[in-house]
């Protein structure tokens, strides 16, 4: 087994803050920097090495912050530079690191460059981003460059009447797409967008979509596999294009070497190990890690996300299988995450959210987690086994654009068929991007302590706030939270097993249990997770010594018995 080689980045735990529901320092009901920074002791008693910010940059916020109108701005609402620069120093100075969100694939239409560029076919700044001629049907009606669809719905086209072009966006149409091909932009982004921050000692990025830079030139139409509609679902054609991995390298030629500083890229829409091996192997430096999306895909519709079509335990254990062992034998590293702010709540999604069971399911998806191979990403409330916006709320209640935007376009579609418009309901239910957007819940005082506003936080909390709550948990032993404190404390005792360990999958295509083991050197270790509501028996994998109980989801279990309860998670060394 290549022996890997110890850089910060991979022995540490990140934590995901998401700034507008985290706290909310000023009263306004949005969450802050000044907020974050409050909460900075509470973050480092977690276990927490690296905190991840997500979009903090100026922005209209038609994207929550990933429509960018000035890279080296700070959203008003949020704070300042000033506040960032506090944020970097009250990590550091607690020995933990802190990586903003680098989204360098497309900008808000507010931006300056953007201004320039659709100010006229003939300025400067025309090429920055990336502009076409209509074409025309055969009875003359205009119609866009090609067939893509957006992220977001729609055609990825917009219609720009003062220059009579259209532009591309990849997502909404407020976030037109830059356009890699120009040096003179990339050094522009490289500047602006990356310089700026790593200056103030900011060290490093998660990559938002990190993989849709090149896009070539032609453009070609998407094949039709969504009848009935003109936008085709266009992934293959946009991600990983030609001069992907080139761009990745002249990035980190040019900028991240000179610092220390880690990248972990978002990858959607490539499945192929040996892909993204090239993506992640040291040796050709392009990007330190990557996510996976394949476990938080599970069960997503075919022609749209919001279409769920559920899926089996044997395809997560495949999944995670795969992404746990795609790194052995090369120099490339991998991470383990199962939820962000685009993604609905793991506990909801993988276990059971019911009152009787949603403790247990919480904590043993912490040892699963804790157990896995690569870089460990927590997202804010995991810790606390927050769970889905309650099934009650009407779509009123949801404010994210993905999925208001595909509940309009069925309804539209359908003459608001009850049928197709319950079930993309029901499939924003499971899946919807605001379960992990409602605000923290700090404590049971109105509006779960995360602001002082009269009229409540911008986004609904949860109704179950005064239940789940990090004052509750924090001087409760046996709470989720101080689970995952002690979890997270045996991976990094037991860091050659747990972070760097090879994955070794048993049984699977069993529906109840998932039992895997980690092997580093002679040292040996078996997780066994029961994924159901009720008692199930489990096999001890023959891998030669004793099994001893190291930490399980239940009290007064010693470990003896090959039975667990329902939602029961253990993990066991081998001596």
């Amino acid at each position: 087994m290549t022996i890997p080689s110890r850089t910060w980045w991979k022995d540490g735990v990140v934590y995901q803050i998401y700034p507008a529901s985290y706290n909310d320092s000023n009263g306004d009901g949005l969450g802050d920097i000044p907020g974050i920074v409050s909460k900075i002791d509470y973050i480092k008693s977690l276990g927490i090495d690296i905190v991840w910010l997500s979009p903090m940059y100026d922005s209209p916020q038609y994207d929550m912050g990933y429509d960018i109108s000035n890279y080296e701005a700070v959203y008003a609402p949020y704070g300042t530079v000033a506040d960032i620069e506090h944020l970097i120093e009250a990590c550091h100075s607690r020995g933990m690191r802190l990586i903003l969100d680098l989204v360098v694939n497309h900008t808000s239409d507010e931006h300056a460059w953007f201004k320039e560029s659709r100010s006229s076919k003939t300025n400067p700044k025309r090429d920055w981003y990336i502009w076409r001629p209509a074409k025309y049907a055969a009875d003359g009606t205009r119609m866009p460059p090609n067939n893509w669809r957006s992220f977001f719905s729609g055609s990825t086209w917009a219609w720009d009447e003062e220059t009579q072009e259209y532009y591309l966006h990849l997502f909404a149409t407020q976030q037109p797409d830059l356009n890699w091909e120009n040096p003179e932009t990339r050094r522009a982004i490289y500047d602006s967008a990356m310089e700026f921050w790593l200056k103030k000692g900011v060290d490093g990025f998660r990559v938002d979509t990190v993989n849709m830079y090149s896009k070539g030139n032609d453009l070609p139409d998407a094949p039709i596999i969504d009848r009935g509609i003109f936008e085709q679902p266009a992934s293959g054609l946009f991600c990983n294009g030609p001069r992907m991995h080139e761009f990745l390298r002249e990035m980190n030629t040019e900028v991240l070497s000179k610092y220390d500083a880690m990248t972990v890229g978002e990858l959607p829409h490539t499945p192929d190990p040996a892909h993204v091996l090239r993506y992640v192997g040291s040796g050709d430096k392009q990007l330190d890690m990557v996510f996976q999306f394949d476990i938080v895909d599970l069960g997503i519709g075919k022609t749209h996300k919001y279409e769920y079509e559920g899926y089996k335990l044997s395809e997560l254990k495949s999944v995670i299988a795969k992404w746990q062992t795609f790194i052995e034998d090369t120099d490339g590293w991998t991470t383990a995450f199962c939820e962000n702010h685009d993604q609905g709540r793991s506990v909801s999604r993988f276990a059971s959210d019911s009152p009787q069971y949603r403790e247990r399911s919480a904590k043993m998806l912490a040892l699963m987690m804790c157990a896995l191979t690569g870089t460990l990403f927590i997202y804010q409330g995991q810790e606390i086994g927050m769970i889905n916006a309650p099934k009650s709320w009407p779509i009123e209640e949801y404010k994210d654009i993905e999925s208001i935007n595909y509940y309009n376009s069925v309804a539209e579609r359908t003459g608001n068929d009850p049928k197709a418009v319950g079930h993309v309901m029901k499939s924003i239910q499971i899946l919807g991007r605001d379960h992990a957007r409602l605000p923290m819940q700090w404590d049971d005082s109105p509006h779960a302590g995360f602001t002082t506003k009269k009229e409540g936080a911008w986004m609904r909390v949860h109704d179950d706030y005064p239940s789940i709550n990090v004052a509750k948990q924090e001087h409760d032993p046996s709470s989720v939270l101080n689970f995952w404190r002690k979890a997270l404390k045996i991976r990094k005792e037991y860091r050659d097993l747990f972070i760097h360990g090879a994955f070794e999958m048993y049984e699977p295509e069993n529906e109840e249990t998932f039992v895997f083991g980690k092997r580093y050197g002679g040292h040996r270790a078996v997780v066994v997770l029961n994924f159901t509501g009720s008692e199930q028996g489990f096999h001890r994998p023959e891998v030669g010594g004793k099994f001893e109980l190291l930490v399980g989801n239940l009290e007064g279990v010693d470990g003896t018995e090959d039975v667990l309860k329902p939602w029961e998670g253990r993990i066991y060394l081998v001596n």
